[in-house]
């Protein structure tokens, strides 16, 4: 039973890199997928974690910089919706 779902963990990660890397039109989509992505390693860290018998200690550590970068990600997209009026990055110069 935890070999299948750390399987589902692992192909949960797959699909949200498959999504990073093929849906780069909107910035919203990519930081939705790199949240899948972040929320796929918890669940494997845990796991791991729990099948070694070590503390949780690990895990806050990781939410506390998933929540860091999940923050930092919204507020870029807020200040690009206001200076662009949309999140699409063709809109977007670089230069």
């Amino acid at each position: 039973m935890l070999i299948y779902m750390i399987m589902i963990m692992i192909y949960m990660f797959i699909i949200g890199n498959m999504i990073f890397v093929s849906k780069s039109k909107h910035l919203l989509i990519t930081l939705m997928s790199l949240e899948f992505i972040v929320l796929s390693m918890y669940f494997l860290m845990m796991f791991y974690l729990m099948m070694i018998m070590f503390n949780m200690y690990m895990l806050m550590i990781f939410l506390v910089l998933t929540v860091c970068e999940g923050a930092l990600g919204l507020s870029i997209l807020v200040s690009m919706i206001r200076t662009h009026g949309n999140d699409y990055f063709q809109s977007f110069n670089l230069i």
